[in-house]
C-alpha cells in the first residue's frame, strides 16, 4: 500500500508539473515572451536611439500596427496536461533572404546610389558574421508596369520631340524637372531598345524581381544574373556591379512598396515556375529593406502588409529583421516606418542622412543577433 501511494503521490506532482508549464511560451505579433533560447538571442536586439534613427526589439501597439495575433509558437503543441515542446534555436546558418523594396519616385536616383555605395561594406560585415554566408538579395521597385511607354512606343528610334505628333507627353512644370517643348519624349537617351525582346510578363508583376531596369535614370541594360534567376544567390559573378545594375530602378515610376511586399511574399510567386522562383526559404532569416522618399499609397495598411510577412514566415515574427529608410522619427505618413516597427527586429533612419553605412552596420547587428535565435519551421 505505501509503495502505491508513493506511486500516485509522484504521478501527481508529475501532472501540477506538467500543468505549471503548460503555455510558458508564447509567440505573438507584437512580440510576446519567448523561451529560453529565443529571449536570450534577442535580449537587447537594439538600443541606439538619436533623432533620425530607431533600432527597437519591440513592436508597436496602436491599432492600425497590430495584424492578427499568430498562431502558436513554432513547433509548440498542447495536449491536454502535456508540456509544450519548445525547440532549441539552432540559428540560421548563415542563411539569410534579402529583399530590397526600392521606390521609383522622381526623385531616388540619388537614393538609390547611396544605397549601391553601401551596399559591398554591408554584404562584407554579414558575410564576416558567418562562416558559411549563403545569400538570396533580390531588388523590387513599387511598380506592376516596366520601362516609360513613351519610350517603348518610339523604339527603336528615340528622336521624337515634346511637342510632336508622335510624343504623347504635355509640357508642364513638374519637379524635379520642367518638361518644355522640344525637349526629347524619352527621357532616357539609354532607354534598352534593343533588349525589349527580353521584356517577360513578370516585368508586369507586383513584387516581381528586378532583372532589367528601365527608365529615366535607370540602369537600362539587361542585369548579368547568373542562373536566369529574379534575384542573386550564393556566388553570384561581380556582385557589387550587378547589385548595382539592378538596384538603380530609376525615377520614372511609382513607389507602391507595401503592395510590393505584399506581393513578394505570396506563394505562387515563389513556388516553381513563379516569377520569383525559390526566392523565400522556409530556412532562411528574412531581412526586408524599404527605400522611399515619400508617402507610400499601397493599397491596404501597414498591418495587412505585415501580416503577409507573417504568413510567408510560418507566424514567426523573429525570423525578420526590417529596416526602413524614410522619414524622419517615423510619422504618420511613413507607413513604412509603422509596419517595420511591428517586428521586435526593426531599425530605420531618414532617408536624407547623407550617409547610410553606419545604419547598415546597425542593420547588420540585428541579422546577427536575429539569426542566433532561429529556429526554422518543422517540415
Amino acid at each position: 500500500m505505501r509503495l502505491r501511494s508513493a506511486v500516485h503521490l509522484a504521478a501527481a506532482m508529475l501532472v501540477v508539473t506538467a500543468c505549471a508549464r503548460n503555455g510558458d511560451a508564447s509567440s505573438t505579433f507584437s512580440g510576446g515572451s519567448h523561451s529560453d533560447g529565443a529571449d536570450a538571442a534577442s535580449t537587447n536586439a537594439g538600443s541606439s536611439d538619436t533623432s533620425s534613427s530607431t533600432t527597437s526589439s519591440g513592436g508597436a501597439s496602436d491599432e492600425d500596427s497590430s495584424p492578427a495575433t499568430a498562431a502558436g509558437s513554432t513547433g509548440t503543441f498542447d495536449a491536454g496536461v502535456q508540456p509544450d515542446f519548445i525547440p532549441s534555436p539552432v540559428g540560421c546558418k548563415g542563411k539569410i533572404d534579402f529583399l530590397f523594396l526600392v521606390s521609383r519616385g522622381g526623385n531616388m536616383k540619388f537614393h538609390q546610389d547611396q544605397l549601391v555605395a553601401a551596399f559591398p561594406q554591408f554584404i562584407a560585415t554579414i558575410e564576416a558574421k558567418f562562416a558559411d554566408f549563403d545569400y538570396h538579395i533580390m531588388v523590387v521597385d513599387g511598380d506592376d508596369s516596366w520601362g516609360l511607354d513613351d519610350c517603348t512606343k518610339n523604339c527603336p528610334l528615340l528622336e521624337c520631340k515634346v511637342g510632336d505628333e508622335c510624343c504623347d507627353v504635355s509640357p508642364c512644370n513638374c519637379p524635379p524637372k520642367s518638361v518644355e517643348i522640344g525637349d526629347p519624349c524619352c527621357p532616357a537617351a539609354d532607354y534598352p531598345c534593343e533588349s525589349l525582346d527580353l521584356v517577360t510578363p513578370c516585368e508586369w508583376v507586383y513584387g516581381s524581381g528586378t532583372v532589367l531596369p528601365a527608365g529615366n535614370k535607370a540602369s537600362n541594360k539587361p542585369c548579368s544574373i547568373d542562373g536566369g534567376r529574379r534575384y542573386l544567390v550564393k556566388g553570384q559573378q561581380n556582385l557589387s556591379d550587378t547589385f548595382a545594375c539592378i538596384a538603380n530602378v530609376g525615377a520614372s515610376g511609382d513607389g507602391r512598396l507595401g503592395q510590393a511586399l505584399t506581393a513578394a511574399m505570396q506563394k505562387p510567386i515563389n513556388d516553381y515556375g513563379g516569377c520569383n522562383e525559390l526566392f523565400l526559404r522556409d530556412d532562411a532569416l528574412l531581412m526586408v529593406t524599404f527605400i522611399s522618399t515619400n508617402g507610400d499609397y499601397s493599397d491596404g495598411t501597414p498591418a495587412e502588409w505585415a501580416q503577409a510577412v507573417l504568413d510567408a514566415k510560418h507566424g514567426d515574427d523573429r525570423s525578420v529583421v526590417m529596416f526602413n529608410i524614410g522619414f524622419t522619427e517615423c510619422s504618420e505618413a511613413d507607413r513604412l516606418c509603422r509596419l517595420a516597427a511591428m517586428f521586435p527586429y526593426h531599425h530605420g533612419i531618414f532617408v536624407g542622412e547623407p550617409e547610410w553605412g553606419p545604419a547598415f552596420e546597425e542593420a547588420a547587428s540585428l541579422v546577427d543577433t536575429a539569426c542566433a535565435g532561429f529556429v526554422p519551421p518543422p517540415g
